[in-house]
């Protein structure tokens, strides 16, 4: 991906979607119109943090290039620089894969 001049706010993450696998488990094509969006995805950029109650920051714990899992709705579709990418809240990641 092409360097982009986006930033993300606060909580935000923006993610892209890493490609499932091709075939099932017992060797079976999948089509591309019967494939499920995956729900596994590679950290693009963070935003800065939310902020508590006392107007403290406080740092997200997914940092650029972790492998995250999400949830199959989560977060906002977008198009940048030609590429598909999601912006979520961070609360939306279920984990690192690691």
């Amino acid at each position: 991906m092409a360097k982009t001049n986006f930033r993300p706010l606060h909580d935000r993450v923006v993610v892209r979607r890493v490609d499932s696998e091709e075939k099932s488990k017992g060797g079976i094509i999948i089509p591309d119109t019967a494939k499920e969006k995956p729900s596994e995805g590679e950290v693009i950029a963070v935003g800065p943090g939310a902020r508590d109650e006392a107007g403290k920051l406080v740092a997200l714990d997914v940092k650029k290039g972790d492998r995250v899992l999400f949830g199959k709705w989560s977060g906002t579709e977008v198009k940048l620089n030609g590429d598909d990418l999601l912006i979520m809240k961070e609360s939306d990641i279920m984990g690192i894969i690691g």
